[in-house]
C-alpha cells in the first residue's frame, strides 16, 4: 500500500511540474514581450518571473538563456520569484547560455551580463543606491531621485556567482571570476580569480 501510494504521489508530483512549467513559461514570455523585451531562442523560464520596463528602458536576453523561479524550482534559493526593473532609459543586456535562479536585478544606468554566466540563487544586482546618502536630500522626494548615484554594472563571460550574493553599483566582474556564496562585493575583481566574504575580498587566482 505504501508503495502504491508513494507511485501515485510521484506520478501526480511529475504531472502537475511538466504542467506547471508549459503553463509559466508562456505567461513569462508573455510578460517579457509586454515588455518590449527583445530574447533570444531556446529560452527556458521556470516559475513566473516579474519584469518592469520602463519608458525608454531597454532589455534583451540572448540564446539559451535558463531561468529558474521560486523554490519550488530553486532548491537552494528562498520563496521568490525572479526580478527584472529596468528604469528609464536604462539598459539590461543578458548573453548568451546564462543562467541564474531567483535573482533581483535593478538596472537604473546600464547592468551587463556577459556570455556563459552562472548566477545563484537569490543574488541581487543594484547599479544604484536607490536613495541619495544625504539625510536631507532623503526628506524630499524630488530631490533624493535627482541626487541618487548610479554606475554601471558588468559581469564578464564565464564568470560564476555563487548564491545569495549582493553586487553593488560600479562593479565590474572580470572573465571566469567566481564569487564566494553570500557575498557583498563592493569593488571590481579582476579575472579569473576567486573573490568572497562581505565585503568581497580576494582569495586566489584561478590557474
Amino acid at each position: 500500500m505504501h508503495k502504491i501510494i508513494v507511485g501515485l504521489f510521484r506520478l501526480t508530483r511529475k504531472i502537475f511540474i511538466k504542467t506547471f512549467i508549459l503553463i509559466t513559461k508562456l505567461i513569462s514570455k508573455i510578460i517579457l514581450l509586454g515588455n518590449g523585451v527583445k530574447f533570444g531562442k531556446n529560452i527556458t523560464i521556470k516559475g513566473l518571473v516579474s519584469v518592469d520596463v520602463r519608458r525608454g528602458g531597454v532589455m534583451t536576453i540572448g540564446n539559451n538563456f535558463s531561468l529558474n523561479n521560486g523554490s519550488f524550482f530553486n532548491k537552494i534559493g528562498r520563496q521568490q520569484n525572479s526580478i527584472f526593473v529596468v528604469q528609464e532609459d536604462a539598459i539590461l543586456k543578458i548573453g548568451n547560455n546564462v543562467g541564474m535562479s531567483s535573482v533581483a536585478i535593478v538596472c537604473s544606468k546600464k547592468v551587463t551580463i556577459g556570455d556563459y554566466v552562472k548566477i545563484g540563487g537569490s543574488t541581487v544586482i543594484y547599479d544604484t543606491d536607490f536613495h541619495s546618502l544625504d539625510y536631507k536630500t532623503r526628506a524630499d522626494n524630488v530631490l533624493d531621485k535627482q541626487y541618487v548615484k548610479k554606475s554601471e554594472v558588468s559581469i564578464g563571460d564565464n564568470a560564476f556567482i555563487g548564491a545569495h550574493c549582493i553586487i553593488l553599483k560600479g562593479v565590474a566582474i572580470g572573465e571566469g571570476a567566481i564569487v564566494g556564496a553570500g557575498s557583498v562585493v563592493t569593488k571590481s575583481i579582476p579575472p579569473f580569480e576567486i573573490w568572497g566574504g562581505n565585503p568581497a575580498k580576494f582569495i586566489k587566482k584561478i590557474n
